[in-house]
């Protein structure tokens, strides 16, 4: 009778904690400025990776995003690349936010085979990371997570507390 007491109040608990303490889903800041992002979850800077943002001409647009697609071994639609073929661009993560009124399949965070361009103004206006990092990155945004771009000087913590990312 005892068990059968505990069970009960765990399974009662165990479906009413998720919704009287929502998880937020974790959020990201790229500053174009100094080709950095930072991952932030549970009110904290948790990471902060080097990046490749878009070149002169097809700079990454600006502004609170969020992510509407998500794909692992992403296909390369302009030039036909299989996803895992070694000269897909894309790398081994696709991360698509919804810049400029698209859909997620136009900007997006990716791996790449061109680790050496990060760092740089160097792509078409997506968002390139190491395909270690944006592996990384992949586990810990959701559909729905927020893509913030900026240019900025401000720190990833004054950022975060300006877009209500940190207390």
């Amino acid at each position: 009778m005892k068990w059968s007491f505990f069970l009960f109040t765990f399974i009662m608990l165990s479906t009413l904690l998720p919704e009287q303490f929502p998880v937020e889903k974790a959020a990201v800041i790229v500053n174009v400025q100094t080709n950095e992002m930072a991952i932030f979850e549970a009110n904290r800077i948790s990471d902060v990776f080097p990046v490749a943002s878009g070149k002169k001409g097809e700079e990454t647009p600006l502004g609170e995003f969020h992510v509407l697609v998500k794909a692992k071994h992403p296909y390369y639609r302009k030039k036909n690349i299989a996803g895992g073929d070694k000269r897909n661009p894309l790398g081994s993560r696709w991360i698509g936010f919804d810049a400029n009124g698209t859909n997620g399949r136009t900007y997006g965070l990716h791996g790449t085979n061109q680790p050496h361009s990060i760092g740089y103004n160097a792509s078409l206006g997506c968002i390139r990371l190491e395909n270690s990092s944006v592996e990384y990155v992949y586990e810990r945004v959701e559909i729905g997570s927020k893509v913030i771009v900026v240019k900025e000087t401000k720190s990833f913590s004054a950022l975060g507390k300006q877009f209500n990312l940190l207390k």
